[in-house]
């Protein structure tokens, strides 16, 4: 039996989406193609792959066993084509699960210099929760993850370059702006100005407001933390986001920035892989920007 390569990623793709025209997207096919291979693969190893229903797809046992062994081959592939371009770490593929902040953030800051330096690297980075980004890089989906907080990173190298914490935006003239610190319950009442709920940033904080036994109260949801800050600065409700974002952003519109005075509200960022010295090309060069990067960016203590 001879398995095409293109098919195999395109399987990890629909399998890690979990849908057919996502996976289709990551794979640059069609979703009329993306399925006729699905099918011939299928076909092909004598076994159903996915359910199929309303709501995507859904791996079958067989399908799960060959995620595993697909992930593993295409990583060995990954391997072989950085050792025989020797130590040239300006070629390669990297895949990389971060949070909302590293995402929408940090990375941009840092791939710019970093890619352009690198015309033969591509990065595939997408956006997950802090424990679904531990478990990718775990089971192999990733090569390398973006965290921040407490998390269990048993069984993994990490990497930590730098510290952030989450602070509450006002409008100066708002009750809270004087404050020079405040907990969670001082910001049950307020309507805030958040991300989508898809962001791993506000299911973090969705969270935390459940477990005083509040609710998140949203009025208007927006795609970044600049617009996030544009509407808090408007008086249209309060924020909680990374203060590295926030110290930016003041430096363009009025805003008060008030620390919050909880333990999570502390986040400590770091790079996790499953074994340094065996990553893609460009894999510990870019954990090398991020430290540096890291130095250079951290926020003035209060």
């Amino acid at each position: 039996m001879s398995l095409d390569l293109t098919d195999l990623r395109l399987f990890v793709h629909v399998a890690e989406a979990p849908s057919l025209t996502q996976g289709a997207r990551h794979a640059c096919l069609s979703t009329a193609a993306a399925s006729a291979r699905i099918q011939q693969l299928e076909a092909q190893l004598g076994k159903r792959l996915f359910y199929r229903s309303s709501r995507g797809m859904a791996l079958t046992a067989s399908g799960q066993r060959l995620l595993t062994h697909a992930r593993r081959v295409l990583r060995q592939l990954d391997h072989l084509t950085h050792d025989m371009a020797g130590d040239d770490d300006r070629a390669g593929h990297l895949r990389i699960l971060a949070n909302t902040t590293a995402v929408t953030e940090l990375m941009p800051a840092v791939l710019g210099e970093f890619l352009a330096t690198r015309p033969r690297l591509t990065i595939d980075l997408r956006e997950r929760l802090n424990h679904e980004v531990v478990r990718g890089v775990e089971q192999g989906s990733a090569d390398m993850g973006i965290v921040a907080g407490p998390i269990g990173t048993a069984g993994l190298e990490r990497y930590h370059f730098s510290t952030d914490r989450l602070v509450l935006i006002t409008a100066p003239d708002h009750p809270l702006a004087q404050r020079q610190s405040v907990v969670l319950e001082d910001l049950v009442e307020d309507f805030h100005v958040g991300l989508p709920d898809t962001s791993s940033l506000m299911q973090f904080l969705t969270r935390r407001f459940e477990g005083v036994g509040a609710e998140l109260k949203l009025r208007v949801q927006v795609s970044g933390f600049e617009a996030i800050c544009r509407l808090v600065a408007a008086g249209v409700g309060v924020g909680v986001i990374p203060e590295s974002a926030a110290l930016r952003h003041r430096r363009l519109m009025t805003l008060a920035l008030i620390h919050i005075d909880a333990p999570w509200a502390v986040r400590e960022r770091s790079v996790v892989v499953r074994n340094a010295a065996e990553l893609p090309g460009g894999g510990m060069a870019l954990i090398e920007a991020l430290m540096a990067f890291g130095r250079t960016d951290q926020p003035p203590k209060a």
